[in-house]
């Protein structure tokens, strides 16, 4: 079996959101699985030395404007938040709580925040907010506002946070693939491709 394609996201960058709605069946149309992982970006940003895109003059009106257009491109809905960008503390440790014991569903509650984020765009800072969006989902709110509070769980984001920056992860997204890197969703074509059979 071919090892499964990683999948590192901040659920702050909307180009993260759009490659979450195309990576599972990009890798699925080459028999691969996709192992995702939710990052804190800004411990990269500060090793980089770089701040996010919606704080950096003169990209920051780029980063508006090409976010809208390329929505467009994609046909996906797009809201762009009030709150930018979002502190996705919560909604990280949230996942890695739920992948302990349920892998899919963690997968549906990134999917979750990021519809709700970047489609609708609701502030998902809050623990709160994540509770609220994920309960449909047959999650527990009150479990999961505990959950993010736990040590343990507050220790394997940071750890997998750090081992993305061993690994030289830098953006959002970024896609690794048996050993080669892709970063930004405009790079997918190369992914597939890659995946494909490289050159």
């Amino acid at each position: 079996m071919a090892d499964p394609v990683e999948f590192y996201f901040e659920f702050a960058s909307p180009y993260g959101y759009f490659a979450s709605l195309q990576i599972d069946d990009i890798a699925a149309r080459h028999g691969r699985e996709v192992v995702w992982r939710p990052i804190m970006l800004g411990a990269a940003l500060k090793l980089s030395g770089m701040a996010p895109i919606a704080q950096q003059p003169l990209r920051r009106d780029y980063f508006f404007h090409d976010v809208l257009r390329t929505a467009r491109l994609l046909g996906i809905p797009l809201t762009m938040p009030a709150v930018q960008p979002m502190n996705s503390l919560a909604a990280g440790r949230a996942f890695y709580w739920l992948e302990a014991t349920d892998v899919g569903l963690a997968r549906d509650l990134a999917r979750a925040v990021y519809r709700a984020h970047w489609q609708e765009g609701r502030d998902m800072s809050p623990a709160e907010a994540v509770a609220e969006v994920v309960a449909p989902l047959g999650v527990d709110p009150d479990a999961l506002l505990a959950a993010v509070q736990d040590p343990a769980v507050k220790q394997r984001y940071k750890e997998v946070t750090e081992a993305s920056l061993a690994r030289g992860v830098f953006g959002s997204p970024f896609i690794i693939v048996d050993g080669e890197a892709f970063w930004g969703s405009d790079r997918l074509d190369q992914v597939d491709r890659w995946l494909g059979g490289g050159w």
